[in-house]
């Protein structure tokens, strides 16, 4: 199955964030299921028109960060979801979530609206 992933050969970000960024993003909102092979790295830097050691390393930084796993000869997969795998990027970004609520509730956005926010996600 083929994925739309964007690189935006404008953007300051290095494009291997920017490719990470996005398989990161399909993987978290579902729409690469846990055990589904990813493309290739051939396949990828083919798609998206960039040199496979770019692409070689968005995929190493996303094994690094637990999002998916290598298997020899095989290829690469998303991770499964497992409660508590990495304690400190849990608590990494629950930190981040605090203080991105303490500036809305600054800025005036009520408890409730963000209350709602988390609800409806």
């Amino acid at each position: 199955m083929i994925y739309i992933i964007s690189v935006d050969l404008r953007n300051p970000k290095p494009i291997y964030e920017q490719v990470r960024d996005e398989i990161k993003n399909l993987i978290i909102r579902g729409v690469l299921e846990p055990d589904e092979k990813i493309p290739s790295v051939r396949e990828m830097a083919q798609n998206l028109a960039i040199n496979p050691n770019t692409i070689q390393k968005a995929y190493r930084d996303l094994e690094a960060q637990g999002f998916v796993y290598q298997v020899p000869g095989k290829g690469t997969f998303v991770q499964s979801r497992a409660p508590g795998q990495n304690p400190g990027k849990t608590e990494q970004l629950i930190a981040e979530i605090t203080d991105r609520v303490r500036e809305l509730i600054y800025l005036g956005v009520s408890k409730e609206e963000i209350k709602q926010v988390l609800e409806d996600l």
